[in-house]
């Protein structure tokens, strides 16, 4: 069963076709300047990169230029677009009322227009990748894998505010989470991995990439994550501020003469790594100026690994203890002093940390001794294949 895997942003589409049954990636890229002029990287499995420069006036265009890209004679991966046997997109925000991951129909389509308000950079966005992909490709089921879903089993005191209830009531202002497939996806792996039940497990995943989050899955369900109404809550991250005072916009909004938006502009897009160095949003950076000796990148860095200690020590007394911490994503599978610097802080708890094994980037590894009463291990996330499986088990079920 082929999976044609989508990933729609503003301006961009990623995309992936998986053969499910032996979970082999035939073909993946990307398109990108949608809308502005359009160029279209298409990479297939044992072949050559390829770069297409086109016009894609809307995502429709892109659209037709990937499955042109699939099928065409020198390149192609498939003969015709019937071996596409379903299509899952990556949606952000099902709000309340999509908890899980669900075949799109009239209905669906709604609840992500509804939600667009709490995500208005990504749902409008995913929303242009479903209907190009159903106006090309009728017939073919459509699934939506919601980035939240996965964060939808916390209980009320883990995503309730203080704020009024009105507000809640009115506009469903709560924590929902993110990263959500790729949280999913990690916590089983680490199961499947050591060898364990993943219904009587205590695991913390951390997904640290240029945004970073992280969760508590107790007995197989979330019962905590960082993220909140929008993924500016939670650790610092690259252009993200992570957790701050909230009276700072106004009194900045004052100082500055700022708008709201202005504001959130800057905690989303000027602040974390970047903001605090001046440098760089990427970790690799920050981290080449802090050996250099440059002070801000040193703090910038002390105080990104303490919010991440901060975050795992509050989900280990909210779950009553932990089995396992999990590294995922960009920073989380390939940052081996950053992961040293938080399984050290775990020390006084049992976590026996091995820096030889930690001296791994981007495979499955254990990086804590034998004995060890915390295991901690790097999984490398995959979320094309875990929306590929959901997809597949939604469109069989049928």
């Amino acid at each position: 069963m082929n999976v044609l895997v989508v990933n729609c942003g503003s301006s961009s589409l990623k995309f992936q076709l998986i053969n499910y049954d032996n979970r082999d990636v035939l073909a993946k890229g990307l398109c990108e300047r949608i809308g502005i002029d359009g160029r279209l990287v298409y990479e297939p499995k044992n072949g050559e990169k390829e770069v297409t420069e086109a016009a894609m006036p809307t995502h429709v265009e892109a659209i037709q230029m990937v499955l042109d890209a699939l099928v065409n004679e020198k390149s192609g991966v498939i003969k015709s677009l019937e071996e596409v046997d379903a299509i899952g997109h990556r949606v952000l925000h099902g709000g309340m009322k999509i908890t899980n991951s669900v075949i799109i129909d009239d209905e669906v389509i709604k609840v992500i227009e509804e939600c667009a308000d709490l995500g208005p950079l990504h749902n409008p966005a995913n929303l242009m990748g479903i209907n190009a992909c159903m106006k090309l490709m009728p017939g073919v089921p459509n699934v939506a894998v919601f980035d939240t879903a996965f964060h939808q089993t916390m209980p009320p005191k883990a995503y309730m505010y203080g704020i009024p209830k009105e507000y809640y009531e009115k506009y469903a202002i709560r924590k929902y989470g993110f990263h959500g497939t790729s949280h999913k996806f990690v916590s089983k792996r680490t199961a499947e991995f050591l060898g364990k039940d993943y219904n009587d497990l205590k695991i913390i995943v951390c997904h640290m990439g240029n945004g970073a989050s992280l969760s508590a899955v107790k007995n197989g369900k979330c019962v905590d994550t960082s993220m909140g109404l929008t993924p500016l809550e939670g650790v610092i991250m690259g252009t993200r501020s992570g957790d701050i005072d909230p009276a700072f916009v106004e009194y900045l909004c004052n100082k500055e003469n700022l708008t709201v938006s202005e504001v959130l502009n800057i905690l989303n897009k000027k602040s974390g790594m970047l903001g605090m160095t001046g440098i760089s949003s990427d970790y690799r950076d920050v981290s080449a100026a802090a050996e250099a000796g440059n002070q801000d990148a040193i703090n910038c860095l002390e105080a990104y690994a303490y919010r991440i200690i901060k975050y795992i020590g509050s989900y280990i007394a909210a779950m009553g203890g932990v089995d396992v911490i999990t590294f995922t994503a960009g920073l989380g599978e390939n940052a081996i002093p950053l992961r040293e610097t938080i399984c050290k802080a775990f020390e006084f708890m049992g976590l026996e940390f091995d820096s030889e094994a930690n001296n791994c980037r981007g495979v499955e590894k254990i990086i804590t001794k034998e004995g060890s009463k915390i295991t901690a291990c790097v999984i490398p996330t995959n979320e094309e294949i875990a929306i590929c499986e959901e997809t597949v088990e939604l469109v069989k079920g049928k």
